[in-house]
């Protein structure tokens, strides 16, 4: 027993010797953020050159025992901030290390090449992502930003959901430019975007910014009435998931997914979203059901930042945009849709519209130096779908059926279904570097090509008569095959501390192969018209310039001069022949306006005029083709002057709005209309005329009060009477409505399990306004008389939207 003691004892003794020896130094002290103080729980403190370390508690404290014979010395990191070695002495055993936040690149750098700030001198619109958040129930884009200034929008199903539209200032959604991350968004051909093909896009937005008029230079279609830039999200340093999900009027349903890695410590971060939107619509049958993901994932080097964003929309959608007839709507039938009637009985029930578009991103920049980065970028988006429809009485030889002969009679007619098809590639590069030089210049260079590859065919795969024909036929199928090459500088310069200068010079050239149509000897003498392979080259040179004065307390005044020039869309050059293609438009635009931020509210005024030269209009001519043609007016202009205020009434009670006054002219323009009396057209001639679509007066009102977690806006939207066409007849109008819509929200932030928990409920249109928001005329001569037909597309009355989000 005594010698089991001894020996115990003696074990002890080198336990404590070995560990007095091991372990020399106790370390203690405090991690926190250098810019805030506060402390930095789990960061890692490790001595140098040994696994030996501790995590920092929540208080931002720790403990960490040396090993004497290592390297006196300490590393201490955290994600999302610049490591730091301590060298440590002997005697020091309480220390405290404030961890500077590491600047890390964000994808801010692939849009700023495309966007203006305040020395540029234009007039913008940055959106915020919590701008974005307060909005984001369902509806698609254009709604999310309807109360910002000069925008109009509409819906053909009625509630937002589904096949929307935008004008700003007028000018319709294949005029306005829109991008994404700096990469084109609008079609190649039509030069429209549909935002029912990136539904819940929204939900992975950063920002926005809205420049009005021609803008900077961009990449893809050109600006003739705004340009909207979106970045896409920026993602957040920490591990994050929030779900949303929505319920309202008309079935609408909505549910979404978002999950982050957060920045790990390989600089690697990952996030994504997935959503599904579904609605009935307002108007009869007009269904939405839409679904789409985004995915992204970047590398953080020390100067660099790789980023790769995949994000892919597929939509099924009723036909809506034939309008409902005036004399429904006078009727009190304002969901009438006439979609899918030309079937005996039922409607039919297949008459959707059907599109997948998938975009891939690859964007590489790298700091050069502190003033000085590059930045490139590769994209590809895929688009293939088609819309299915139900034809009555169908010519069969236009299909490329062979007329059935029986023995007393032959069928030379048939109902049937068919689906027009697009299958098209859209690709290519951007590039930009900018450089700095402190707050006396900058200067911008960038450029890029893309290409575009788009097939267009019918199928037939139903007929009622088909005889010995194969169903599901192609009876047509063209190609057309587009590219589209631009470079651009622009500089800013600062002449005094108060003045600045702007410049801008862009050179644009296409390349547009495509199948259309000619005329060419018929056999047998005279002329007919065929298919024949087009090719047409254009390049333009579109100058910007412009001078900005600030004044001392945040004010400023500018004015500018810019140009743009735009080719002809798809329609315009194959339903006409080499002799009669329309020109290209050219829009010389001057922009004035002041801005002036002061404690408690701010103002900004902007007066512009938009001289348009051979802009194309819809006239109702019919071509030497057979086909009905915009015509090149020869001069024409959006003049009008654009106000904001906002104040702050109260702490928590603050008002905001914005109004549009403007005069919007063709100063000469000839109208045509068929005469099938004569079997030609009649022509009117018409001075100092309204363009249509163009309200003299927009306005929008916002009223917010925010208390803790609770808060309530009032919106209000007023917009004016617009025309139908271009003779400014009384007769086709769109009247003018006043909406108002009521939100209200409330976050528990303090939610167990949870970081936050917030309801919001969305009150559209809450007095019930019975308006339409777009239309459509056409008319001719029949029995000496003339006969016109409206046709508008309703909005819905009032109606409810109810979200759910978690956020862990």
């Amino acid at each position: 027993m005594f010698f089991k003691l001894i020996k115990s004892t003696i074990f002890l003794c080198l336990i404590v010797f070995y560990s007095s020896s091991l372990f020399a130094q106790t370390i203690t002290g405090t991690v926190t953020d250098a810019q805030s103080g506060e402390p930095l729980a789990g960061a890692n403190i490790v001595q140098v050159g040994t696994s030996n370390g501790v995590s920092a508690e929540a208080d931002g404290q720790f403990s960490l025992d040396l090993i004497e014979d290592e390297a006196q010395k300490i590393s201490v990191s955290f994600v999302g901030y610049k490591t730091q070695t301590v060298d440590l002495i002997e005697e020091e055993t309480s220390i405290n290390i404030a961890l500077a936040p590491k600047t890390i690149m964000s994808n801010e750098v692939f849009v700023n090449a495309l966007r203006v700030d305040e020395a540029s001198p234009m007039a913008f619109e940055n959106i915020s992502r919590e701008d974005i958040e307060q909005q984001n129930l369902g509806q698609d884009m254009p709604y999310l930003i309807s109360s910002t200034p000069s925008v109009t929008t509409t819906s053909d199903a009625g509630a937002g959901i589904g096949y929307t539209g935008l004008r700003i200032r007028g000018v319709d959604q294949a005029r306005i430019n829109v991008t994404v991350n700096g990469i084109p968004i609008n079609d190649a051909e039509s030069h429209g975007v549909f935002w029912v093909n990136m539904p819940d896009l929204a939900s992975s937005v950063e920002n926005i910014q809205i420049q009005r008029g021609v803008g900077t230079s961009t990449q893809g279609a050109a600006a003739f009435g705004a340009t909207m830039n979106i970045q896409t999200s920026q993602m957040r340093p920490d591990a994050y998931g929030e779900v949303n999900t929505a319920v309202g009027s008309f079935n609408t349903r909505k549910a979404n997914v978002m999950l982050g890695s957060g920045l790990m410590e390989n600089g690697w971060q990952f996030e994504g979203r997935l959503s599904k939107i579904d609605s009935d619509g307002y108007i009869d049958r007009a269904f939405s059901d839409l679904k789409s993901f985004y995915l992204s994932g970047a590398k953080h080097g020390e100067n660099s930042l790789l980023r790769v964003d995949v994000f892919s929309g597929a939509e099924e959608t009723y036909h809506a945009w034939n309008g409902v007839p005036e004399s429904r709507i006078e009727s009190g039938d304002r969901t009438y849709n006439s979609a899918g009637t030309e079937k005996p009985g039922q409607p039919y029930d297949n008459q959707t519209d059907n599109y997948q578009q998938d975009h891939y991103q690859l964007h590489y920049s790298y700091q050069l130096s502190n003033n000085w980065n590059a930045n490139a970028s590769l994209h590809y988006t895929y688009g293939r779908g088609y819309y299915e429809e139900y034809k009555a009485d169908q010519a069969l030889p236009e299909y490329d059926f062979d007329p059935i002969q029986l023995p007393d009679t032959t069928i030379s007619q048939s109902d049937l279904v068919r689906q027009l098809w697009l299958d098209n590639h859209f690709y290519g590069g951007v590039f930009s570097t900018q450089y700095n030089k402190g707050d006396r210049w900058s200067l911008t260079i960038g450029g890029g090509y893309n290409e575009y590859d788009g097939d267009h065919f019918g199928e037939v795969v139903w007929a009622e008569f088909a005889g010995s024909t194969d169903v599901e036929n192609r009876y047509y199928k063209n190609n057309a095959f587009k590219t589209d090459f631009n470079s651009y500088v622009k500089a800013n310069y600062s002449i005094t501390d108060d003045l600045s200068a702007f410049a801008d010079a862009q050179i644009r050239h296409i390349t547009y192969e495509f199948l259309g149509k000619d005329r060419q000897a018929a056999p047998g003498g005279g002329q007919q018209v065929v298919n024949v392979q087009q090719t047409d080259r254009l390049t333009f040179f579109n100058p910007k310039a412009g001078l900005t004065y600030s004044f001392q307390d945040n004010q400023r005044v500018y004015a500018s001069m810019s140009v743009g020039n735009k080719e002809p869309t798809r329609d315009e050059y194959v339903n006409s022949s080499p002799e009669n293609r329309p020109k290209h438009e050219t829009l010389y635009d001057w922009e004035a306006g002041y801005k002036g931020e002061f404690d408690r509210f701010f103002v900004k005024a902007n007066l512009y005029y938009m001289d348009y030269k051979n802009q194309l209009i819809l006239t109702g001519e019919i071509n030497d083709v057979g086909a009905n043609i915009r015509q090149n007016v020869p001069d024409s202009y959006r003049a009008g002057i654009e106000l904001q205020a906002g104040i702050q009434l109260l702490e928590n009670l603050e008002w905001s709005g914005n109004a549009t006054f403007s005069r919007n002219k063709i100063q000469e323009y000839t109208y045509y209309l068929d005469n099938y009396d004569t079997g030609s057209q009649e022509e009117t001639t018409y001075t100092d005329t309204d363009i249509a679509f163009s309200p003299g007066f927009v306005g929008n009102s916002s009223l917010r009060f925010t208390h803790r977690g609770f808060s309530t806006s009032l919106n209000t939207k007023y917009v004016s009477k617009q025309y139908l066409d271009n003779t400014q007849t009384e007769s086709r109008t769109l009247d003018p409505y006043l909406v108002n819509d009521l939100q209200l929200s409330y976050d528990w932030s303090t939610t167990p399990l949870l970081n936050s928990l917030a309801a919001t409920l969305k009150v559209n249109n809450i007095f019930n306004e019975m308006y339409e928001s777009n239309g459509y005329t056409y008319g001719y001569i029949a029995g000496g008389e003339q006969q016109f037909f409206n046709f508008y597309y309703p909005q819905a009355g009032r109606n409810i939207l109810l979200q759910l989000s978690f956020k862990f």
